[in-house]
């Protein structure tokens, strides 16, 4: 070894290969860190394995897994063979030295860099295509199960006359063999090409032959492959049309085979496809013509083909034949869509009916009357009253309520059902008094108890005097009331998503009432974490170093985690789409986490698509209150499952809703036992069951415009409706529907209901008016009921506008800012009666010395006439001028309202109609130069009725009438 430094005498410094000592820490470095990345992985499916376990769904998680497991094996092998097989061919075919020429000899020295390593040069790439292309398949493995579980629908489509299983379940797998096909096919032609040029079967620059016959016949045989695929994609093609989506004009999304589709692109796909077959065949032909003349001549004329047939014919029928006509040539295929997507959405049993919307302005006695039982009027908005329940009943700062409550039914103490606001007091961890590990995860675990309180409008008075407080019929810690007995103790919930270790050494806090209560999980839920190696798995999983060593965990203790309900029904059932709002319910001395899931596929032919994010968003919508959906794009849904999630033990159990669903057949066949019969369910829990918000939202939005079903309205376009934006919140978004007991005309009894409003399209009053059955255990369960407005009625936000003007509640606003209070509206419910619509909302006032919303106040209005009153029955009483009440001033022209004198004849009347009709015009000129429209039209309408009674008692008058000055000329 050579010296460095120090001279003959000074030290001598060795520089070379590192010590055995070295080299020994070295290795033993390296094998930790692999073994160290191996623990990572263990401990990641080791969890997941312990948690399904732990759930009793470990079929999932083992179905799940082989199946990909399979997929990445064959798919990866395929792959791996195809590639390899073709890069070994190539070389094995590759031409003698002597024959290469010079820019062949330029490569040499590739050649021989790779010759002692040419194994693991093949080994190495196509194990890495291998790798990709297996991981690519395994997140097939939803595609895999439906394809070879698939269930018949037992409905065909109009145009290929196949059965709707082979679009949903079929025809993706096969779309994603012929992928996978074209992959492989690509990367071995782009491989053996590589392979023949570097061995000299391909020349690009030297003169003379460019390929050998036998680089030629290889190559040819992997185009004519390709080729051969590409034939099977135009006969594909075809069916795809099927579920093809396109941009209509009369639809916007459409979704199937229009005009031009079934007589220039069908045609079309079935030429190319033969086209394509001969050429195939004319590349396998070099095999023995070594030749490339006629392949590259036949891949011309299907290139041009393609562009010709494929291309330009479809554009000139469109543009000749269907544009000129439009209408007419569509109707066919219009109508297919309307039926397929109407049956495909569940909306085809809708019943659309015509209603008026006025009412009868001379019944007003048996109005009010029929009032008091046309609904339970739910004055107690959930979307607004949360803070009260956070401020009355919160208890402690450890505790919330979700910002949007739930509504629910139970039964009064008298044994009547009665429409209920329910929240569940649940842990919030910001809230812990002092922040450390051992208090998030140990001490505070839990809520406690589920607060309910009456939907109607009786209100209470609190202790300190305030009044409009939600009547509470269940409340206290612990709680107490109507719910009777069952089990508070809250582990699993909206708001719980930090894990937390239970049932150990550590004591947990129960609640704080006369001191401090402790308790001891008792459940079977969770993961042991008495074993080391779990510890360890988790400590790493969770990035907790403190799970290894910590006293906290000992003999008993169990981790709980995964602890949202959309969170526990996702992970065991994931092919499932997750409604957007779980809500808690006491069935059975529990409190029950009540999840809708849906069935979804985006295969159902010629139903037009949705996206589901977009549907079902409305005012309300949150994180926590968004569809949790496999896939965004669907065009059918049903809500085939309702799941339930124990709040105490986090069981999950799923159960079997849509019996006939085929998707739902399908996956019950790839996961069996995992979904329970639908005789299963407990009249307990079937009374708590609800038809769910999410669907509803997808189904009305559909209903905007199919509940058009003839072809020529629908393409006009002229019915079409839209959901209107809430009028109660400012940012333009979609009104949310509610939940409401209520009888639909022709109805002897209320039913628990989920309503909502249509406007026509681009134009504010009211469309249509839409009531779907909500009661699991009524035979009408799930009848979507819609009533078509005939007349010309307010819509919310011209309602919600009328009542802003009316004076009590400009005084009410004035009088509520001078305490610094606001107002705040809750919901605008909207009930059919008699003929017309009878609107009711809460208004709330919030601050001053009660920072919560407060009931304050009922606005109602009906036939257009708003009132401001301090309770629902006042507010009614006066909407309908019963029972002594001032009726409101649009109700009798002026002067008209006092039933003690006799109404004025001859001269008298004369004059005082006169008088009405000046000062009606006087105010029409005032609105029109405001532009107030509203104002404008009752304006109109006084003139209109004082000229009337000008010319009735002109008849009797002894004076000529003198018209208004200015006339009753309409500036409209």
């Amino acid at each position: 070894m050579p010296d460095r430094g120090g001279g003959p005498t000074g030290p001598r410094i060795r520089v070379g290969r590192p010590s055995r000592r070295a080299r020994t820490l070295l290795m033993t470095l390296g094998i930790l860190a692999v073994l160290a990345m191996m623990f990572v992985m263990f401990a990641g499916f080791w969890t997941d394995w312990l948690w399904y376990r732990s759930v009793k769904y470990s079929s999932v998680f083992t179905t799940t897994l082989w199946t990909k497991i399979g997929l990445f094996a064959v798919f990866g092998l395929l792959m791996a063979a195809a590639v390899g097989l073709n890069i070994w061919l190539a070389h094995r075919l590759r031409p003698p030295l002597s024959a290469m020429s010079l820019e062949q000899q330029s490569l040499d020295r590739y050649r021989m860099g790779i010759a002692p390593y040419k194994k693991w040069v093949l080994l190495g790439i196509t194990a890495l295509v291998g790798l990709i292309a297996g991981a690519s398949a395994a997140g097939q493995w939803r595609t895999w199960l439906m394809w070879i579980n698939g269930v018949p629908f037992g409905q065909k489509d109009p145009q290929f006359n196949l059965d709707v299983s082979f679009y949903a379940f079929d025809l993706p797998w096969y779309r994603f063999m012929l992928g996978f096909g074209f992959a492989a096919v690509v990367l071995a032609l782009i491989a053996a090409a590589l392979t023949h040029y570097l061995y000299g079967g391909l020349r690009v620059t030297s003169p003379g032959a460019r390929a050998t016959g036998a680089a030629t016949g290889h190559l040819s045989v992997l185009l004519g492959v390709f080729v051969s695929l590409k034939a099977v994609a135009y006969w594909l093609d075809r069916y795809g049309l099927a579920v093809k989506s396109s941009d209509f004009k009369a639809t916007g999304n459409w979704t199937g085979l229009r005009y031009v589709d079934a007589n220039a692109y069908l045609p079309a796909k079935t030429i190319l496809f033969c086209i394509a077959a001969i050429c195939a065949v004319l590349f396998f032909a070099t095999l023995w013509r070594r030749t490339w003349q006629l392949p590259v001549i036949g891949f011309g004329l299907m290139v041009l083909s393609a562009i010709l047939i494929g291309g330009l014919y479809p554009a000139i029928v469109q543009k000749f034949q269907v544009q000129p006509n439009e209408q007419a040539k569509e109707a066919p295929y219009i109508e297919k869509n309307i039926d397929a997507t109407r049956a495909a959405y569940g909306i085809d049993d809708a019943d659309v009916t015509d209603y008026g919307g006025k009412g009868d302005p001379g019944k007003k006695a048996q109005q009010r009357e029929a009032a008091d039982s046309a609904a339970s009027y739910r004055l107690v908005d959930p979307n607004v009253v949360s803070p009260a329940f956070q401020q009355l009943q919160q208890e402690r700062k450890y505790y919330q309520f979700p910002d949007t409550l739930d509504v629910d039914r139970y039964t009064d103490a008298d044994g009547k059902p009665q429409d209920t606001v329910i929240g569940l007091r649940e842990l919030n961890i910001a809230g812990i008094p002092k922040r450390n590990w051992i208090n998030d995860h140990f001490t505070y675990t839990h809520g406690y108890g589920a607060i309910a309180s009456k939907g109607t409008g009786t209100v209470t008075e609190e202790n300190d005097g305030t009044v409009g407080a939600p009547d509470f019929t269940e409340s206290g810690l612990p709680t107490s009331g109507q719910l009777g007995k069952y089990e508070q103790r809250i582990y699993y919930g909206e708001k719980t998503q930090q894990y937390s270790i239970v049932g150990g050494p550590q004591k947990e806090l129960d609640y704080e009432k006369n001191g401090e209560q402790t308790t001891s999980y008792k459940g079977n839920s969770g993961v042991d974490l008495s074993n080391p190696v779990n510890r360890a798995a988790y400590a790493v999983a969770f990035s907790e170093p403190q799970m290894l060593y910590s006293g906290a965990i000992g003999e008993g203790s169990r981790i709980l985690y995964n602890r949202t309900p959309k969170e526990r029904v996702e992970a065991v059932a994931p092919w499932l789409t997750i409604d957007g709002d779980a809500y808690p319910a006491v069935v059975d001395g529990k409190i029950k986490w009540i999840v809708d899931a849906y069935t979804t596929t985006n295969g159902y032919p010629y139903a037009s698509r949705t996206t589901l994010g977009d549907t079902t968003a409305d005012s309300l919508t949150n994180n926590q209150r968004a569809v949790v959906a496999q896939q965004n794009q669907v065009n059918y849904i049903r809500n085939s499952v309702k799941a339930t999630v124990d709040a105490y033990d986090g069981s999950v159990n799923l159960y079997q809703w849509d019996t006939k669903d085929p998707v739902l057949k399908t996956w019950m066949k790839a996961f069996p036992d995992t979904v329970k019969p639908k005789a299963d369910i407990k009249p307990e829990l079937l009374a708590h069951l609800r038809y769910p918000q999410d669907m509803f939202k997808v189904q009305r939005e559909l209903l905007t415009r199919y509940h058009v079903t003839d072809a020529a309205q629908f393409y006009s376009g002229s019915d079409a409706w839209q959901v209107p934006d809430d009028p109660t919140n400012k940012d333009n978004s979609a009104v949310p529907p509610y939940y409401l007991s209520l009888k639909m005309p022709g109805q002897t009894s209320q039913k628990f209901s989920l309503t909502t409003t249509f406007t026509p399209n681009g134009r504010p009053n009211l469309g249509a008016f839409m009531a779907v059955d909500a009661d699991a255990t009524s035979k009408d369960y799930g009848t979507i009921r819609v009533l078509r407005v005939t007349d010309t009625v307010q819509g919310p936000q011209q309602v919600q506008s009328e009542l802003n003007g009316v004076p009590e509640v400009a005084t009410f606003v004035r009088d509520m800012r001078g305490t610094d209070s606001d107002i705040e509206y809750g919901n605008l419910l909207t009930v059919p009666l008699d003929g017309g619509f009878l609107y009711i909302e809460p208004v709330y006032a919030r601050g001053g010395s009660a920072n919560y919303p407060l009931l304050k106040k009922v606005a109602v209005s009906y036939g257009g006439k708003p009132v401001f009153k301090d309770s629902l029955s006042e507010a009614l009483n006066a909407v309908f001028g019963v029972d002594g009440a001032e009726p409101p001033p649009e109700t009798t022209p002026p002067g008209d309202g006092d039933t003690t004198t006799p109404p004025a004849t001859g001269d008298a009347a004369l004059e005082k109609a006169i008088a009405d009709a000046q000062k009606a015009y006087s105010d029409g000129e005032a609105a029109l130069a405001k532009q107030d429209w509203v104002a404008y039209g009752k304006a109109q309408d006084a003139l209109q009725d004082a000229l009337e009674r000008a010319a009735e008692a002109e008849k009797t008058a002894k004076t000529p009438a003198k018209p208004p000055a200015g006339g009753s000329d309409d500036k409209t």
